[in-house]
């Protein structure tokens, strides 16, 4: 009977303790209408400053921007699809406005493996401060991103599932990352959750070291549901957990992100002063037709506070008319550069430049408008 008792004790000492850890340390779970009017100021860019990148070749189209500094240069990974699928692409630029394409860091491959068709990366593991080095950092020697993959034709085609690249070269130079050999999210785990049960997108990993969820790598990743709720087919992002960027457990049953129709999609976190920032954006929510740029902000990186103003980019120019989507937010000497991917009436796409002050005039390509009739 004493056995039995010290037993039970000690398994409502270890639930407890566990309630605690999932309890994100007692962190508030909302951030307050002043705190998020003050963060919208502090980030939103009225300033639209044109397309900074286009296309390698005409039949192509590029998206999703992630910008990091190395050695006192920038560096943007992006997509570059050509009808087959994604590639990741690397490009260079020194004033943040002006980039030349470099190369493919993740490539097609013809192996009959599961990612050969679609290779679509985001590099991880950034300097997530806002204002701070935008570096990569490193985790066993290596830098690490992760990508959705999947091996049928078509843009974004089949089943998706996420997997993970490194490298222990200079990220900052063309060269073709290493991938794990399976992916370490699909929707066809035995522990898939409602909302993640038919494919999955764009993620992005944080390495966030005071381990806030009790795990030191924490990724966010939109994904699309065939479950028996409303609105099946939207997607939501939600969260997995890591300790070692090879192993990946689910965290939490539900999103944490869900507006019930369309898309959330495509998360990007900086962290101003004690409140993390997700930037995302929404497509084709009740009443609206295009997508838009938007945030949301939490203290304990679980719960989020989504902002109800006005969008931080939305449709306004031709080269962008269909969609101003894909934040990829930094703040470099005093000035907010807000990346994006703009969409026009022909469905080309290019990587749009919106910034917190009037830079002037550009010099920059725009897409042309051809005539289709």
């Amino acid at each position: 009977m004493k056995k039995l008792l010290f037993l039970t004790v000690l398994a409502g000492l270890l639930s407890g303790c566990i309630i605690k850890k999932q309890d994100v340390s007692g962190l508030p779970e909302t951030v307050a209408p002043e705190e998020m009017e003050k963060i919208y100021n502090e980030i939103k860019t009225p300033f639209k400053y044109g397309l900074v990148l286009t296309a390698p070749e005409p039949s192509k189209k590029v998206d999703c921007p992630t910008i990091f500094r190395r050695n006192g240069r920038w560096y943007m990974s992006y997509l570059v699809y050509d009808g087959r699928g994604y590639e990741t692409w690397l490009a260079g630029s020194d004033d943040l406005m002006h980039w030349d394409q470099m190369g493919r860091i993740l490539s097609f491959s013809d192996s009959t493996h599961w990612d050969d068709d679609q290779k679509a990366g985001y590099i991880a593991l950034q300097d997530y401060e806002w204002g701070g080095s935008y570096a990569l950092q490193t985790f066993d020697g290596k830098y690490w991103m992760s990508y959705f993959g999947g091996n049928k034709t078509g843009y974004e085609a089949g089943i998706l599932s996420i997997g993970i690249a490194y490298t222990d070269r200079d990220p900052a130079m063309v060269h073709e990352w290493q991938r794990l050999d399976e992916p370490v999210l699909r929707p066809m785990d035995e522990d898939v959750r409602w909302w993640e049960n038919s494919t999955m997108y764009k993620s992005t990993v944080i390495r966030d070291k005071q381990e806030i969820t009790g795990y030191p790598f924490v990724m966010y990743f939109n994904a699309r549901g065939d479950s028996i709720r409303p609105h099946r087919g939207a997607e939501r992002i939600g969260m997995a957990v890591s300790r070692d960027m090879v192993n990946w457990e689910r965290f939490l049953k539900d999103p944490v992100l869900n507006h019930h129709r369309g898309i959330t999609g495509d998360a990007y976190l900086q962290r101003i002063d004690d409140v993390w920032v997700m930037f995302y954006f929404g497509a084709f929510w009740e009443g609206r037709p295009n997508a838009f740029n938007r945030f949301a902000c939490s203290y304990d990186l679980v719960n989020w506070t989504d902002w109800t103003g006005p969008d931080l980019i939305a449709p306004t120019e031709d080269y962008e008319s269909r969609f101003a989507h894909k934040s990829c937010v930094l703040k470099y000497d005093g000035v907010v550069y807000h990346f994006y991917c703009a969409v026009n009436a022909n469905d080309d796409r290019g990587i749009a430049l919106a910034t917190s002050v009037d830079l002037g005039k550009s010099d920059l390509k725009f897409l042309v408008t051809e005539n289709n009739d």
